[in-house]
């Protein structure tokens, strides 16, 4: 099979045995004298969908097939045209006519909607609601793409697939995200090839991939940012005089010493943009307890830090506005979702009054942990990839975000059981897990006391030390974390990739 490949406005044809994605890459980068890359290379369809292997055959032997670009990690591409279609990546003349001859956005959705099975209850629940369930978002989604991919076939242009995404948004007002640029890109991100209505076409490959090889005989849905707790950021809060090197040297030996908690705490101060470089260089992260070991004993060092970073204003975001602005819709929209026993008992746990009996006391975590809980099971982990774990459920997910202990628990004994890396979680302690006397950080097998014996300002506290330590979120946090990053703390809107999943939740949160 021949290809054609374009480097920094060379073009060369490149010649694969078989259309396999790993016979490809390697052709592609022999052919133009590039070393072969192993990881983090991506391949997208001229629509900017990522192709991986179950559906590269299908799609560059299908004649509609565009522009193939590689994209890997030294921000170089290698365009790749499929022989004989035009070599600068135009569109077909079929999309092209059909862009010409597409209705309107809004219009586009809603003849779509009018005119499809299913599409009148689906307007009907917006109109009722002013916003769609999970179940009726997939319907939607899938009504949308199955007409997009009638007409365009399965690697709509990139056009095609932002009218579509512009088209729910505007028909469907309250979806929106007003975080992100256009309002859309939770349905269609024309940059990063993600979003709902991507996923469910690249759903949609796989599935044909499958039907023709079977068909045949063959029978055998990362992470470069500006943002987030890893990201050296200027410190605009920090107003004392900085300290030289060697000023800072003396003053971390005289805070490890000292038994005048103020003192230590000055001195923190003046030692905060020392220990920010030290947090955020890879030799020197790991022993920043040692160094400022003080974080172990003395509490609201980590608030403090946190201030200096960004302020007291955004400090003071989540306990302000969780009771006010999120708990009570997170807690409505918990009761939309599909019932288990888990999420049943910290529906009751979460939405228990104050002066709960004896009779509903022991049915969990306090309220508001519960309704943090909540909030993972609204934005669940994602997929882990093949290479990795299966799918893990938000359930699964709870234990590394909070670990209960009864009260007398040898605290040492439980950080000499950890044999794993992990990142930061909350360790309780208590008589129960609704009546808890005293939180822990646990970060490096070390255990940090928070300042708040509350559940809600213990997890403010974990959520700050990630800035604080240059930590990044748990591979299974990730996304509920994120929410609360951008959502919660107005922290590097914008700037950080958002699963379609958090702006759909912030939609319904923020209306």
């Amino acid at each position: 099979m021949l290809l054609k490949a374009k480097l920094g406005g060379v073009q060369k044809f490149v010649r694969v045995s078989e259309p396999s994605l790993k016979e490809f890459l390697i052709a592609a980068f022999a052919k133009f004298g590039v070393p072969a890359v192993t990881e983090g290379v991506k391949v997208f369809d001229s629509s900017g969908t990522e192709l991986d292997e179950d559906v590269f055959e299908d799609i560059v032997t299908d004649p509609s097939t565009g522009v193939l670009t590689i994209k890997y990690e030294t921000a170089k591409q290698v365009r790749v045209n499929r022989f004989p279609h035009s070599s600068n990546g135009a569109f077909t003349p079929n999309a092209i006519e059909a862009s010409k001859n597409a209705p309107n956005a809004p219009n586009l959705v809603e003849s779509i909607l009018t005119s499809k099975p299913g599409g009148e209850r689906i307007i009907n629940e917006y109109n009722r609601t002013k916003s769609l369930v999970d179940e009726t978002r997939r319907k939607m989604v899938n009504i949308l793409v199955a007409d997009m991919t009638e007409k365009n076939g399965t690697s709509p242009p990139r056009q095609v697939k932002e009218m579509y995404a512009r088209g729910i948004v505007t028909f469907f007002p309250y979806l929106s995200d007003p975080y992100s640029k256009n309002g859309y890109e939770h349905y269609y991100d024309g940059e990063s090839g993600t979003g709902y209505l991507a996923w469910r076409i690249k759903t949609i490959q796989r599935c044909t991939a499958k039907e023709r090889r079977l068909s045949s005989g063959d029978g055998s849905s990362g992470e470069d940012q500006c943002g987030g707790p890893t990201v050296r950021r200027e410190l605009q809060f920090v107003t004392e005089n900085v300290l030289s090197e060697d000023e800072c040297k003396e003053a971390i030996s005289l805070m490890k010493h000292s038994a005048d908690e103020d003192t230590v705490k000055k001195k923190m101060k003046l030692t905060f943009v020392y220990r920010h470089n030290m947090v955020l260089d890879p030799l020197l992260s790991s022993n920043i307890l040692s160094v400022f070991p003080r974080f172990k004993d003395i509490k609201g060092l980590i608030e403090q830090d946190f201030v200096l970073m960004f302020g007291e204003d955004v400090s003071g975001r989540l306990l302000e506005r969780w009771p006010t602005t999120f708990k009570r819709k997170i807690i409505q929209q918990g009761r939309k979702l599909p019932s288990i026993s888990d999420l049943e008992e910290l529906l009751l746990a979460a939405d228990s009054p104050e002066d709960a009996t004896e009779v509903n006391a022991d049915i969990g975590w306090d309220s508001d942990l519960s309704a943090i809980l909540l909030l993972l099971h609204l934005i669940p982990p994602s997929g882990q990839g093949r290479k990795r774990p299966g799918k893990v459920s938000a359930s699964q997910a709870e234990r590394h975000l909070v670990v209960f202990k009864k009260t007398g628990t040898n605290i040492q004994e439980h950080l000499d059981a950890i044999t794993t890396s992990t990142q930061p979680y909350l360790l309780a302690v208590g008589v129960k897990k609704n009546d808890i006397h005293q939180f822990f950080i646990i970060l490096d097998k070390n255990a940090i006391p928070c300042k708040s014996t509350s559940s809600l300002g213990a997890f403010d506290e974990l959520f700050k030390a990630h800035f604080v330590f240059g930590t990044s979120y748990n591979t299974m946090l990730h996304n509920m974390y994120t929410f609360i990053q951008t959502t919660v703390y107005n922290i590097d809107v914008g700037k950080v990739k958002e699963s379609p999943r958090v702006a759909e939740i912030r939609t319904r949160l923020l209306r």
